[in-house]
């Protein structure tokens, strides 16, 4: 489920992926993966019925009314939530069903690798990513600035 090459199988192909639970809000944790992938190249369709639009991408209220495909939807819903998302990511013809962390399922891992989705249940896309394909450093995210200079927000 977890494994190495099957996480980087998935990250390397699935490339459009619907989020579902993607909040608005920038401090939210949904939003900041949304955007470190749509920063890395992937598709982020936004799955939350409260919004219209999300970091500039139109807003689904489900993943049945996105009129793409889709490779991996990506959920940031509580565990009891999983099961129906799990049986529309399979209607919608979609190839991984991930699971963020602190969300695990098991009756949905089992419907969605019943249908051939491969399945990662209480992992981070961010952090995966940054770990298997670099961006992560002592502080554990990439911030892409260089200087001499300490942060006035790290512990003295």
């Amino acid at each position: 489920m977890s494994d190495i090459q099957t996480l980087r199988r998935v990250l390397r192909d699935c490339r459009t992926v619907a989020i579902v639970g993607l909040s608005a809000d920038w401090f939210r944790p949904s939003n900041f993966v949304a955007k470190y992938l749509q920063e890395h190249g992937y598709k982020v369709i936004p799955v939350n019925p409260k919004y219209s639009e999300i970091l500039g991408e139109t807003c689904y209220p489900d993943l049945q009314s996105i009129p793409v495909a889709v490779d991996m939807v990506d959920v940031f819903r509580k565990p009891a939530d999983c099961v129906p998302i799990a049986k529309d990511a399979i209607a919608i013809g979609a190839k991984a069903l991930w699971l963020q962390i602190g969300v695990v399922n098991d009756e949905a891992r089992q419907i969605a690798e019943a249908a051939g989705l491969t399945v990662i249940m209480d992992r981070c896309v961010k952090i995966e990513y940054a770990r298997l394909f670099g961006g992560l450093n002592w502080f554990g995210v990439n911030t892409h600035v260089i200087s001499s200079r300490r942060p006035n927000w790290i512990p003295h």
